[in-house]
């Protein structure tokens, strides 16, 4: 036996042989002792695919929405952080979803405790995740959209309305709603920041800022505070956190000089139509809402998605500031396919035993 440039003995080879034998047995154990136990994932029925992106919402009444993002550190860290999801929502085997409200806390678990859980209020039960749920609750939106249309505007098509609302918080309603005809020169950039508030943690391209406010006095203990924090100038101002996010929009050139695709002329229009529109006919209320909508197009939602989800989309996430590996996610969107290819789809149910 010659290894290397050593010929070995009988008595070297079977050394060699059993060296090499524990050595590999201990490299063996030494992989299997330092890998990381396998800890019981929430998300063993795929619930994460969809409900893994902030802004999931959708509109439950006309005035309030709900969101269905859950962030999947935050619930792992909870107490309930290692049950599967269909433990508690037993009735949600299909997208889009029926019954998930129907929280079922005794089926398999606090079967003991059943007395005590139906005692809960149930609103204490809807809110549960509250801890894991981030979404943007308002934006300081100029455009004519935003004078009739809510911040997640999307909620007649009940399979889609909460993918279509995640874009809330990334573009303007312009990227996949305005007619391209007789545009020059397009082109997607970021805008400029846009003052936001929002529920859990932000999320998409903000950033925090701090500025200065007039602090008016009501009480004692305010006109105390104004006192210590007056300024050399006589004013009194407190430190106001204000958080800002920048949102793809479309530009377009014009004799050489780029400018904004932004509707902000109707504005007004927009609001005296909202006073009156009780009062007007069908017809009237019709040519009113054609001529708001003069430049925007509707689409399929497999055109919409292709549009800007696909590697021959028209916008180029690398030239954005995404880095490779997220443009590739952006392309290969994970979820396009549930959404373009089933009507309804019915949850696999790999590792969760049969009921």
């Amino acid at each position: 036996m010659t290894i290397g440039h050593h010929s070995y003995t009988a008595c070297e080879r079977t050394q060699v042989k059993y060296l090499t034998a524990a050595v590999f047995l201990t490299t063996i154990s030494t992989l299997f002792l330092t890998m990381p136990a396998p800890s019981p994932a929430i998300d063993r029925g795929g619930c994460l695919t969809c409900h893994r992106y902030p802004g999931l919402v959708k509109y439950e009444k006309p005035d309030t929405f709900k969101v269905l993002h859950i962030d999947e550190e935050k619930q792992l860290a909870s107490s309930h952080g290692t049950t599967d999801c269909r433990e508690c929502h037993p009735k949600t085997v299909k997208i889009p979803h029926t019954n998930v409200t129907d929280v079922e806390c005794n089926k398999t678990c606090h079967v003991e405790d059943r007395g005590k859980i139906e005692k809960i209020e149930a609103s204490y039960l809807k809110d549960f995740h509250k801890n894991e749920r981030f979404a943007i609750t308002r934006i300081d939106d100029k455009t004519s959209c935003r004078v009739c249309h809510p911040l997640y505007p999307h909620s007649q098509h009940n399979k889609v309305r909460a993918y279509l609302n995640i874009h809330t918080g990334y573009t303007l309603c312009e990227v996949c709603h305005m007619k391209k005809e007789g545009l020059q020169d397009m082109s997607y950039d970021w805008k400029e920041p846009e003052e936001f508030e929002f529920t859990g943690q932000a999320y998409g391209t903000h950033e925090e800022r701090e500025e200065e406010e007039a602090r008016h006095p009501e009480n004692m203990v305010d006109k105390m505070l104004r006192i210590i924090q007056r300024n050399r100038d006589g004013t009194d101002q407190v430190q106001k956190k204000v958080y800002v996010i920048s949102r793809i929009a479309v530009y377009h050139s014009e004799g050489g000089k780029k400018s904004l695709f932004i509707n902000t002329r109707d504005n007004d229009r927009a609001r005296d139509f909202l006073e009156k529109e009780a009062s007007l006919n069908t017809a009237e209320r019709n040519k009113e809402l054609d001529f708001f909508h003069r430049d925007i197009a509707k689409k399929e939602i497999s055109v919409a998605c292709d549009e800007c989800h696909s590697p021959q989309g028209m916008l180029d996430f690398r030239k954005l500031g995404f880095h490779e590996n997220r443009a590739k996610d952006l392309e290969y969107l994970n979820i396009k396919g549930l959404v373009k290819k089933y009507e309804t789809f019915y949850l696999p149910n790999l590792f969760t035993p049969p009921r």
